[in-house]
């Protein structure tokens, strides 16, 4: 849904779920300026799909994952590596980067530190 007022000198545009309070407030501010339309061109796609997403898969390295799921569980380096048992910060920033290879040994423990499979860290 999209809800669009039109002002001198006031444009608001809002995109998605629109939740109904916020709705009625602009309806209420603004009257009959309040225009709600249905995007008819939003299409959900599966990404895996895509050929955007395939050309982005095969560029991405094993040291990408790692850095992936490191950032997303907001994670440093350093912090890493004491959960891997001591594993110095530059070491990770080496996996990171491809200069230093992933040991099963530790593929093994990312893979549990980050739920994932092991896969996500092994070639």
């Amino acid at each position: 849904m999209q809800a669009v007022v039109k002002m001198p000198h006031i444009e608001i545009n809002i995109k998605g779920d629109i939740p109904r309070k916020l709705l009625s407030v602009l309806q209420e501010e603004y009257g009959e300026n309040v225009h709600l339309s249905q995007d008819s061109d939003d299409e959900n796609v599966n990404i895996f799909g895509t050929d955007w997403y395939r050309d982005i898969k095969s560029k991405m390295t094993l040291g990408d994952n790692l850095k992936i799921y490191r950032q997303n569980h907001g994670l440093t380096q350093a912090q890493l590596g004491e959960m891997l048992g001591g594993v110095p910060r530059q070491h990770i920033s080496n996996m990171e980067r491809g200069h230093r290879s992933i040991s099963i040994k530790t593929a093994r423990k990312l893979a549990k530190i980050f739920n994932v499979s092991l896969e996500k860290f092994v070639k």
